[in-house]
C-alpha cells in the first residue's frame, strides 16, 4: 500500500537520504523543510519525481496535511548552528513536536521523532543505555538543543499516554556522510575539509575525548525498521554504531585516506559542556529491530571524502557566521 508519508527537515542531511529511500520504495513524500542549515541541491534529483513534493515551511508553525506518517527531523544539529540563535533552536524543538503531534493526532498519522544522544549530555554512565536519564546542564550553552530535545520526547511521550498518538523515538548518535554540510561545524566535516586542503587538522584538548560514528545509510536503516516495528514499541531506542574512536584515530584515518600532508595540532580546550564520551548502547536496537551498523568507520570515510571530493564547495554557504 502506498503511504503518504511526511519529512520534516526532509532536504537536510539525514532528512534528503531517508527521503531517497522513501521514493525509491515508490512511497508519497512530502519534504518540508526551511532550508536554514539545508541545502536544495540536497533533494532536486527528487523534484521531477512523481511521487515527491517540497515544501517551503517552518515547523514552527502549525501546518496541515493528510499523511498517514511523519518522520520529525527539523532541527539544527550541530553546535555552531543550534547556538547561533538558541531560542529559535529550543522553539523549532519544542514547537515543532507540538505541531507535529497535533498533525498526527488530527489525522491518526504513525509519528517517528529524531531525537539525540545529546540527551545523555556529558555522560556518568558508558556506554549510555536508553535507561540512563543524562547528565545535562540546563543553563549552559548547548541547553537549547539538549533540553529543548528532551521536552520533545516528553511532549511524545505525553501526547501517547494522554491521546493515544502513536509515537516512535529514536536517539541519533554521531552519524556522516555524503551530503554533510561542509560548513556544518561538525568533526568528521571540519577535519576532511582540513585535510583535503593540506590544512593543519585542529582538535580541542588533547584528543582523547571519543565518539561513535554511524554512517548514514546504517542510520536510515534503522529509522526505516523503527517506523515499521510493533505499535507497542514506542522507544525511546539508540541508533549509532557503538565502535568507539578517539577524535584524535578520526583524525589520523582522515589523513590517511586523504593522503593529506596536514598535521594534527591543538587549538584550544574543550567547549563547555562538551562530553568527553560518547557511545551507544545498541542492545535494544539488535533485540526489537533486529539493526545494528555494518559499514566500518574507513569505508564510510572513504565514501564521505569521495563526496566532499566530487562537490563545488562554492556552492554551499556557511548558515551561520560563527564558524
Amino acid at each position: 500500500m502506498i503511504k503518504r508519508i511526511l519529512v520534516t527537515g526532509g532536504a537536510g542531511f539525514l532528512g534528503s537520504h531517508l527521503c531517497d529511500r522513501l521514493v525509491r520504495a515508490g512511497q508519497d513524500v512530502i519534504c518540508l523543510d526551511n532550508f536554514f542549515t539545508s541545502q536544495k541541491s540536497n533533494i532536486e534529483h527528487l523534484l521531477d519525481c512523481h511521487n515527491f513534493e517540497l515544501i517551503r515551511h517552518d515547523v514552527t508553525h502549525p501546518i496541515f496535511l493528510e499523511v498517514d506518517e511523519v518522520y520529525n527531523l527539523a532541527c539544527p544539529a550541530s553546535p555552531p548552528h543550534y547556538q547561533y540563535n538558541p531560542i529559535k533552536t529550543i522553539k523549532t524543538s519544542v514547537l515543532g513536536a507540538i505541531n507535529v503531534l497535533g498533525l498526527t493526532k488530527r489525522v491518526n498519522a504513525k509519528v517517528l521523532h529524531a531525537s539525540t544522544s545529546e540527551v545523555y549530555g556529558d555522560p556518568t554512565v558508558h556506554p549510555q543505555p536508553e535507561s540512563y536519564r543524562g547528565n545535562v546542564n540546563p543553563i549552559g550553552p548547548r541547553a537549547c538543543y539538549d533540553e529543548g530535545k528532551r521536552a520533545a520526547e516528553t511532549l511524545m511521550f505525553d501526547y501517547h499516554r494522554q491521546n493515544g498518538v502513536n509515537i516512535r523515538v529514536v536517539r541519533i548518535f554521531n552519524t556522516y556522510g555524503p551530503r554533510m554540510h561542509p560548513y556544518d561545524g561538525r568533526v568528521v566535516s571540519n577535519f576532511i575539509l582540513q585535510a583535503l586542503a593540506d590544512k593543519d587538522i585542529t582538535i580541542y584538548g588533547d584528543g582523547q575525548q571519543t565518539r561513535s560514528f554511524c554512517f548514514v545509510d546504517d542510520l536510515i536503516d534503522g529509522f526505516l525498521k523503527m517506523m515499521g516495528a510493533p505499535d507497542e514499541f514506542t522507544g525511546p531506542v539508540n541508533l549509532g554504531n557503538p565502535g568507539e574512536f578517539t577524535i584524535r584515530e578520526l583524525a589520523e584515518h582522515v589523513i590517511e585516506l586523504t593522503g593529506s600532508s596536514s598535521k594534527i595540532v591543538k587549538v584550544r580546550e574543550l567547549p563547555e559542556d562538551d562530553p568527553l564520551q560518547r557511545q551507544p548502547d545498541i542492545t535494544l536496537a539488535r533485540e526489537k529491530l533486529d539493526w545494528e551498523p555494518h559499514i566500518q568507520l574507513k569505508e564510510g570515510l572513504a565514501k564521505t571524502i569521495e563526496w566532499f571530493q566530487s562537490v563545488d564547495l562554492s556552492k554551499f554557504r556557511a548558515p551561520t557566521p560563527n564558524l
